[in-house]
């Protein structure tokens, strides 16, 4: 079984959010699903087996399977789109968050994903103990999202992961606005101690829930992201109304290797 890594969200090798993308010829069993993805012990591990038309899609962290993944859909798209049918500019994945369509767009991808339809809630004292500071507003979908006033605030946080794990929401997201003249209207990381990940470097699925913010909040749909993990990562992202959001970002192969234990 072919294996490959890519780094999504980037360009350049060694930034962006690295995913594990294998391609079967049929499902093995979830525990060996599980198994290589506890060994890569990367944030995501996607799994894709040709269904139709298109492609069946599950993604793994070292925890759980989970129900969305933006980094590691784009970089199964990726290996996709260039390596399995290079002529294709379009992919469509069946997934458990529904049909999910990547499309070329020049050097970058651009996925379909579903809102993060979210509801204000009261900040609280919770949340600042775990942050490490009090946040202006907060937000809950499947995520959490909590607005700083300060981009310097969300770029040094160190929060407390264990605290974090007792918030509300998947992945507890912080955020704030992007310094004037930058040229990027927000700022983010993703923290997801539930799903036996940190810190996701780039995640995808939490602008289902960051750039619909955003959109509103600066009154426009299109919305530049910046993820402020170590690695580091940008997203186009553009709310399409009747609860869909774009994101785009680039990709790019780090490795390539064949996995030889048997998953079963």
């Amino acid at each position: 079984m072919k294996q490959y890594i890519v780094d999504a969200f980037t360009s350049e090798p060694f930034a962006g959010n690295p995913a594990a993308v294998c391609v079967m010829d049929a499902w093995p069993t979830d525990a060996g699903m599980m198994r290589l993805t506890v060994e890569n012990n990367l944030s995501e591990t996607a799994f894709v087996v040709r269904e139709g038309a298109g492609w069946h899609l599950r993604w793994f962290t070292p925890a759980t399977e989970v129900t969305l993944c933006g980094h590691a859909t784009l970089a199964s798209a990726f290996v996709i789109l260039n390596i399995v049918e290079p002529g294709a500019t379009e992919v469509r994945f069946n997934t458990l968050s529904g049909e999910l369509a990547v499309t070329r767009e020049d050097d970058l991808y651009r996925m379909d994903f579903p809102v993060d339809a979210a509801r204000e809630i009261p900040v609280t004292d919770d949340m600042a103990a775990a942050f490490g500071a009090r946040p202006a507003r907060a937000f809950l979908g499947m995520d959490l999202l909590c607005v700083f006033d300060d981009e310097k605030t969300v770029r040094e946080m160190a929060p407390d992961q264990a605290l974090l794990a007792k918030l509300p929401g998947r992945i507890q997201n912080p955020t704030a606005p992007g310094a004037a003249g930058s040229g990027i209207d927000c700022v983010s990381r993703s923290f997801a101690p539930k799903l036996g990940v940190a810190e996701d470097p780039v995640c995808g699925s939490a602008h289902c829930l960051i750039a619909d913010y955003w959109a509103r909040e600066l009154g426009r749909p299109d919305v530049h992201a910046y993820q402020a993990s170590r690695r580091g990562g940008h997203l186009y992202c553009t709310a399409l109304g009747a609860g869909r959001v774009a994101i785009r970002g680039a990709a790019t192969l780090v490795a390539t290797a064949d996995v030889v234990a048997p998953l079963d």
